[in-house]
């Protein structure tokens, strides 16, 4: 059997997807990196926003497009919205959150994989979704109740993935060479909170560093309130990366407020201050939503300010989606897209600035790069790009392929958001 692997949304959906290939390439099945060539064919479906959920359907009608009648339809879109995923062309199954990692299990027809096949070394998928770092579930569900966001009627109550099992997929990882593992879940800070133990996430990343030989850790989105400045103390472990995402999503207190969002710019900021004075030349990322229901021009206002005070080095931005069942659908004084849009462009060139300043700090300095894209551009040259520790998009030459290679790169320049750089002791050039 050929199957090919899709997914619209976060890193959790691209882990999951790894998971499953993994899976079926225990049971001798072939995973291949394009629709066209495969029998069925598996979406892992978003619906974090209207944008995500389109895109959903349209992987849905390319496969079909492909001449796949064998679609099999996961994710959070066809959680919430089952009748309508079956309803799609070609969709012979559709499997919710809860039941998707059996997905494999449906396929090869047995009860139990994990009883049934034997561990085996990951290999990236082939494709759009080739990955050099490994990404990896170790939680999923939420128990929060942030007022905006669907994504916790999808993925359901919180729950830890065992630290045995989560150290299982970093030794396949490390077994298949990768040299990077990226923990994700929909709410990474809360594991452990449901086990009977005082087990949480600093535990755990002890864990994988005495127990793995992974050379580099990455941790996705990372909520403030499920963390405190003893957690950034971890960092004096090299292996770690210095890069955390910390959503803020508004950065008015007001706001926050009708967001149920647990934190205000204070309590952030002083969390923020306490990871940079721990962590040398960290970045922070951020998430922010403008428009969200009621939001008034000084409240924005009051968002700009804050943003401009914690100095990101990047962040995403995104229009408030109304999401059916969530409580601010109801909310009075929705913003208009026209004004929405021209607040997502303010905060968009604010951070773009940021992140120029703290590339511009970059520059002169060493980071350590692993390559994920290798292209020869000419006998004996190639072109490489990848990511630092603290996540800037590096690119380099040399006169050989260092594709999961990692190197210390001296910064020599930037350009067009990627920086520049020379390959140490490899006699490479800047670009």
């Amino acid at each position: 059997m050929k199957v090919f692997f899709d997914t619209v949304g976060c890193r959790l959906n691209q882990a999951e997807i790894e998971e499953m290939a993994g899976i079926l390439r225990q049971a001798g099945h072939e995973i291949v990196g394009r629709s066209e060539d495969a029998d069925t064919v598996v979406i892992n479906s978003c619906a974090v926003t209207a944008a995500a959920s389109s895109d959903s359907r349209q992987k849905v009608r390319q496969a079909y497009h492909h001449g796949i009648e064998n679609i099999i339809l996961t994710g959070c879109w066809a959680t919430l919205y089952p009748q309508q995923a079956a309803a799609l062309d070609g969709v012979s199954s559709v499997v919710d959150n809860i039941d998707k990692m059996n997905i494999p299990a449906q396929l090869l027809n047995i009860d139990d994989y994990m009883m049934e096949l034997e561990p085996i070394s990951r290999k990236p998928l082939p494709g759009v979704h080739h990955r050099t770092r490994a990404f990896i579930k170790v939680q999923d569900g939420c128990d929060n109740f942030c007022t905006y966001c669907v994504t916790r009627l999808a993925r359901g109550k919180a729950y830890s993935i065992p630290k045995e099992d989560i150290k299982l997929h970093v030794d396949e990882a490390v077994a298949g060479g990768t040299k990077e593992i990226v923990l994700t879940g929909v709410n990474l800070g809360s594991w452990g909170k449901d086990f009977d133990d005082d087990e949480r996430l600093s535990n755990l990343l002890l864990y994988i560093l005495e127990d793995t030989k992974i050379e580099r850790i990455r941790l996705s989105s990372l909520e403030p309130w499920d963390i405190d400045p003893a957690f950034f103390d971890l960092w004096q472990n090299p292996r770690l990366c210095p890069h955390l995402h910390l959503p803020l999503q508004s950065g008015s207190k007001n706001v926050l407020q009708r967001m149920a969002r647990k934190t205000t710019p204070e309590e952030f900021r002083f969390l923020l201050d306490a990871a940079r004075a721990r962590i040398p030349n960290l970045a922070v990322t951020t998430d922010v939503i403008v428009g969200f229901p009621g939001e008034t021009e000084s409240e924005f206002e009051e968002s700009i300010q804050t943003i401009k005070g914690m100095n990101f080095n990047g962040g995403h931005v995104f229009k408030y989606s109304k999401r059916d069942g969530t409580a601010a659908a109801k909310y009075p004084s929705q913003v208009s897209g026209k004004i929405a849009r021209e607040r997502a462009q303010r905060i968009r060139s604010l951070f773009d600035d940021q992140e120029q300043k703290f590339q511009e700090f970059q520059v002169g300095l060493t980071q350590k790069v692993l390559w994920e894209s290798c292209r020869e551009i000419k006998t004996g040259l190639w072109t490489l790009e990848g990511y630092s520790e603290n996540y800037n998009r590096v690119r380099a030459s040399a006169s050989e392929n260092r594709w999961n290679k990692i190197d210390p790169v001296t910064i020599e320049g930037i350009k067009d958001k990627i920086l520049l750089g020379k390959i140490k002791n490899l006699g490479s050039k800047t670009n």
